[in-house]
């Protein structure tokens, strides 16, 4: 990035006095192409940060009660009890809540 912004500085001295607004206006849409691909790359990558915060907060909460299945001897009903268990922690693991609150430390200003 810092080579696209010092860039600017080396072609402007050797561009024709009337060409110094065509450089400078390709410079400034070079630029802004490249801000703008790095913004879509930061949230392409906050939008994975959150899903592993969503999967990272679901799996500690199922952790907490996943004693209480075994994994051995389960009827068809406990099987059902368990996936009904499992949809029950993802609610209510409190992710919507935690990302709510980090999801500002992540955006750009």
């Amino acid at each position: 990035m810092e080579e696209t912004i010092s860039r600017i500085n080396q072609v402007l001295p050797d561009a024709d006095q009337g060409d110094k607004t065509g450089v400078i206006r390709q410079w400034m849409e070079s630029f802004i192409d490249k801000m703008d691909h790095y913004k879509a790359e930061h949230r392409s990558y906050v939008k994975e940060a959150v899903t592993l915060l969503e999967l990272a907060l679901w799996k500690a909460k199922l952790g907490e009660k996943e004693d209480s299945y075994s994994a051995e001897g389960r009827t068809k009903k406990a099987k059902l009890d368990v996936d009904s268990g499992r949809k029950e922690r993802r609610i209510t693991c409190g992710a919507d809540m935690v990302i709510k609150n980090v999801l500002p430390f992540l955006r750009l200003k």
